[in-house]
């Protein structure tokens, strides 16, 4: 009795990796994130002044990079911006980020 070859497509299948506890590395990648957060930084009144000049010059159509601080960790947005100064909320592409939490500004060309 001659043996059947296995089609290709059925043979690589047999290499796919087995996870047997389906949502560890889900955990894990949440653990990871959580393990590496970190304090808020203080900003100096360079820094300061710098992203109020920022902010100050931006019409309609700027579009603006943001570091800014949230959950333990420094994230950066880039998109057209909104200030609501009531809020104290600077508004990027539905984002709002408080005032507190930028950390710099940058102007995108």
């Amino acid at each position: 009795m001659a043996r059947v070859k296995m089609p290709r497509s059925d043979r690589a299948k047999q290499f796919m990796p087995f996870y047997a506890l389906k949502g560890l590395q889900k955990a894990l990648r949440m653990k990871e994130y959580q393990h590496e957060r970190v304090e808020k930084g203080d900003l100096d009144e360079e820094k300061i002044a710098k992203i109020t000049k920022n902010l100050t010059n931006l019409d309609k159509n700027s579009k603006i990079s943001v570091n800014y601080y949230e959950d333990g960790h420094y994230k950066t947005i880039i998109g057209r911006a909104k200030i609501l100064y009531e809020e104290s909320v600077l508004m990027i592409d539905n984002k709002k980020i408080n005032f507190d939490d930028i950390f710099d500004v940058d102007i995108v060309n």
